[in-house]
């Protein structure tokens, strides 16, 4: 296959790209904006200095809102699939500074979908052509301590990120109700592992271990979140790119929920033994509109593709910390 990736460079994206290179023979495209949150090496992408050479690799440095030069790419390319993994992605950002949410996760998701359509039927239609857009459990609001999202679960975002991605999930499914262009959607719990941006809280609490530093905790630490190790979702991804029905959205879990605070917990316990280690926590003034708790039904995809989570979140963490400890571009 020929997978033209947006938002490769970034924490999802580069695992997905990497997996696809070391375990299939498909030709890839990274097309990425390069933000702060993505991932590159002597100011460049990421990817293109660790692949130099090989064929199967290409990046373009672009903004998925520049529809032309999307279209463009697209045309010089000819993928037979396109996995959206572009977007902003941070709660606290989209708190401080919705527009930048609603610019790029809807106005350049319908860019995107827009062209994605046009080559679609100029290339007569093909029947194994996706469009895969990746998306968040978030839009399906909160749950309280009991109960699961499950696909059929009615959105309700409570951020301006979830709501942002809520739309452009309705989006998505516009473009497959009113023109056929052939979609599947995933909607996925929170990831975690390497090349995560040290803002999200796996990383910022296994960096600051290791540095010394304060952990911050909101509120109490009670949010529960189920956590789902990288490659485990892009192992997922690709199950549902290549033989999920058109159409259909499939939620991907980790089938591991957790309160925030034992997670700080756990980890400071895993780098650090001395008594003081819990020292570092430091309780915060709780996020606005703070979702309880998240946990993903994917009895879908284990039922119809027979997918399940090959991690368990002390592997997961296990090797998560060890990239952090050992990798450069996020030590201090």
């Amino acid at each position: 296959m020929k997978i033209m990736v947006t938002g490769g460079s970034g924490f999802i994206g580069i695992n997905f790209i990497i997996e696809q290179l070391k375990n299939t023979d498909n030709v890839i495209l990274n097309y990425d904006k390069l933000t702060y949150a993505s991932n590159t090496l002597y100011d460049e992408d990421y990817l293109s200095t660790k692949y130099k050479g090989d064929k199967r690799y290409s990046f373009v440095e672009g903004d998925i809102k520049d529809g032309d030069l999307f279209g463009d790419t697209l045309e010089q390319f000819k993928p037979d699939a396109i996995v959206n993994f572009a977007a902003e992605s941070h709660v606290d950002n989209s708190i401080a500074s919705p527009d930048e949410f609603i610019q790029t996760n809807i106005v350049g998701t319908s860019r995107i979908l827009q062209r994605a359509l046009l080559y679609w039927e100029n290339e007569g239609k093909p029947e194994h052509f996706r469009f895969h857009h990746v998306s968040t459990d978030e839009v399906y609001g909160t749950l309280g301590a009991s109960g699961t999202f499950v696909e059929s679960t009615p959105y309700d975002p409570r951020s301006p990120y979830s709501a942002s991605k809520a739309a452009s999930d309705h989006l998505v499914k516009a473009y497959f109700h009113t023109y056929g262009l052939p979609v599947v959607i995933t909607n996925c719990s929170n990831n975690y592992g390497p090349f995560q941006h040290r803002e999200k809280l796996i990383p910022k609490i296994i960096t600051n271990a290791i540095n010394g530093e304060k952990i911050p905790v909101y509120g109490k630490g009670e949010n529960i979140r189920d956590w789902l190790y990288v490659t485990d979702h892009c192992d997922a991804i690709y199950t549902v790119l290549t033989r999920g029905r058109v159409g259909e959205t499939y939620n991907i879990g980790g089938n591991h929920e957790m309160r925030n605070i034992d997670i700080v917990k756990y980890i400071l316990e895993e780098i650090h033994d001395e008594s003081s280690q819990y020292d570092l926590i430091q309780y915060v003034e709780d996020r606005k509109g703070h979702d309880f708790r998240y946990a993903i039904d994917f009895s879908k995809l284990t039922n119809e593709l027979g997918w399940t989570p090959k991690e368990t979140f002390h592997s997961g963490i296990s090797k998560t910390i060890e990239w952090y400890q050992k990798n450069f571009l996020y030590k201090k």
